[in-house]
């Protein structure tokens, strides 16, 4: 008679075959004595799974976060028990609101020591009760493995952070060897969404034709639908305003595309928003609605394919439940082409005329150095399909005013939970995904500050990787905003570092620039450097001015007329009796050469 002996394996190995299975091949932690069984099997796997040690378990989490964001694939972080977990949080809750599908693996004291108030035990899964899609305590070895497989699924499912808590000691157990990854070929294929119909469509171009200032609102959902889109804008004479996360979708220089609504915003965008009577919100996700669509009445069209974010931020007219793109292409095939129309050229001016004005900020001289300069070595230096991660503040409005972004370029930005510190993790989940790409890091001084010390990190895996600091030792994005509030500055100065010696104490090299003239030899030196393999890092001593606040220029009608005035909450520590012209507010910020909305109206003969 022959005994078969049953092949056996560490839970924990079994586990990370599973991830293994589903394509991830990095992952981020710090160790801690309740994540040890884990941490001997990432050593066992280490061939097959990279372990990424960053210093601090928020960046693990946000570079998971932005891992999922920027190549669809689940991101995955791990931190230790009580502390460990906690710092995840705000990593996870970035996920959770850009709708990325993160894995988070908790550690948990040994089962044996549960509930007798141990060291570092806490009742974990309470704590992840409100970011998590699953969220689950492992209960035996034998189960360890298949509750990853099912947490992988469930994110996937909901775009969403599955947590799993994991006893220490249940790692180390040995289970049978068998397969546990439910992963197959069919996993993750792309699938057809639902599509408008013939009559949908045809009703949709009837509320179009009633329509005379008609614009497009898309959003990310428009994927790689951007050059459909801007045949259909031509076609029908539709301007488009874009949403933050669309930047790059439909190409920047198109001439009827508008830019950025709101704050992080083009004057264009903001003043045609403004006047539109008709908005048709194709695939978009639009956080700031209440302050862009109240300000007056408008038909309201909404194309999405997810049924449930219809009226989610206006109210309806019409809704259409629809793949953005499968919309799009309907629409050109069963519409007629419209006369250029002078609403649509005096769009396509107003932004020809807001690029101008940025563009001669970009090209001049300044010194002290101000930011516009930075962007233009930038876009100099960068390839074709760069990676950017773009930190939270200033640099989210500069960016989107003017670093140049296409379909082939990556970027990825802390959207809706708007984390600052997202800068550095971004950059390590670009350079770790995209090993083959240039991949950039631009974050403020005070963004910065909250990770820097994650540099080391950088060094530690040699990722080539550009940081650009610009550093004006203030919160610029809150100063802004103290400005319009009748206070005085309170906690928006920060102390001035000198990031570039910081760097250089953790074996990064770098430079600080403060004045236009050293911007190219720097910016050169870091290609230079990166291409060798290395990281840099550019410390970029700026003013703190504010950049020109087109969120204060506000559109009403009087007589049959639009009438462009600023926002009663502009400048808001300014003496009550002083009236600020539009002409006077454009000068403040070096834009005499800008036109209003309503002079480019009469140029082209629109009417009210």
């Amino acid at each position: 008679m022959t005994v078969t002996t049953q092949k056996t394996i560490p839970a924990s190995v079994a586990m990370l075959r599973v991830i293994e299975s589903w394509g991830v091949d990095h992952l981020f932690g710090y160790p801690g004595g309740s994540f040890n069984s884990t941490m001997n099997a990432l050593n066992i796997e280490k061939d097959r799974l990279k372990y990424i040690q960053i210093r601090h378990e928020q960046v693990g989490a946000l570079a998971a976060a932005a891992d999922a964001k920027l190549t669809g694939k689940i991101g995955v972080a791990f931190g230790s028990a009580g502390p460990g977990a906690t710092n995840l949080l705000t990593g996870l809750y970035d996920a959770k609101e850009d709708h990325a599908p993160v894995l988070a693996l908790i550690g948990q004291v040994p089962s044996k020591n549960m509930n007798y108030n141990y060291f570092q035990e806490f009742a974990e899964n309470p704590m992840f009760a409100d970011v998590a899609v699953y969220n689950r305590l492992v209960m035996t070895p034998e189960s360890l493995p298949y509750v990853v497989d099912k947490a992988i699924r469930e994110a996937y499912k909901h775009n969403g952070v599955a947590v799993v808590v994991i006893p220490n000691d249940f790692g180390y157990v040995e289970i049978p060897d068998t397969p546990y990854s439910s992963s197959s070929p069919a996993d993750r294929k792309k699938v057809a969404g639902p599509i408008a119909t013939d009559e949908e469509v045809d009703q949709f171009l009837a509320m179009l034709k009633d329509a005379n200032r008609p614009v497009i609102h898309v959003g990310r959902g428009i994927k790689d639908g951007g050059d459909k889109l801007v045949e259909l804008s031509k076609k029908l004479q539709i301007p488009i305003v874009m949403t933050g996360l669309a930047k790059g979708l439909v190409p920047d220089r198109y001439e009827g595309n508008l830019g950025m609504a709101n704050r992080a915003a083009s004057k264009a965008a903001d003043e045609i928003m403004a006047v539109s009577d008709l908005v048709i919100a194709i695939g978009a996700d639009f956080p700031f609605a209440n302050l862009i669509y109240r300000t007056h009445d408008f038909k309201f069209i909404q194309i999405d394919n997810d049924e449930a974010q219809f009226g989610r931020h206006h109210f309806l007219d019409f809704g259409i439940w629809s793949d953005a793109t499968a919309f799009v292409e309907k629409v050109i095939a069963r519409s007629e082409a419209v006369a250029p129309t002078p609403f649509f050229k005096a769009a396509v001016a107003d932004m020809a005329n807001w690029q101008a004005y940025l563009d001669i900020l970009t090209n001049r001289d300044s010194d002290p150095l101000e930011f516009e300069p930075i962007y233009k070595e930038i876009n100099r230096i960068a390839e074709e399909d760069a990676v950017f991660s773009i930190d939270v503040g200033d640099n989210i409005i500069n960016s989107f005013r003017h670093l140049n972004l296409t379909p082939k370029n990556k970027w990825v930005i802390s959207a809706l939970f708007a984390s600052m510190g997202s800068g550095v993790p971004g950059a390590l989940a670009g350079q770790l995904s995209y090993p083959d790409r240039q991949v950039f890091n631009i974050s403020g001084d005070g963004a910065f500050s909250m990770v820097m010390q994650d540099l080391i990190t950088e060094k530690k895996y040699q990722l080539p990787i550009i940081n650009i600091i610009t550093s004006n030792a203030a919160l610029n994005f809150i100063k802004s905003e103290q400005d319009d509030i009748s206070m005085d500055y309170s906690g928006i100065f920060i102390e001035d570092q000198d990031f570039a010696m910081i760097a250089q104490a953790m074996g990064i090299e770098s430079i600080t620039v403060r004045s236009t003239k050293e911007l190219s030899a720097a910016f050169d030196k870091a290609l230079a450097v990166t291409k060798a393999g290395r990281p840099f890092l550019i410390d970029a001593k700026i003013t703190d001015k504010r950049s020109l606040p087109v969120e204060e220029l506000e559109l009403t009608t009087k007589d049959g007329q639009f009438i462009e005035t600023i926002s009663k909450n502009y400048d808001a520590s300014r003496p009550t009796t002083k009236e600020y012209s539009v002409a006077d507010f454009f000068a403040e910020y070096d834009g005499q050469s800008l036109k209003t909305l309503p002079e480019l109206f009469e140029e082209y003969g629109v009417e009210l």
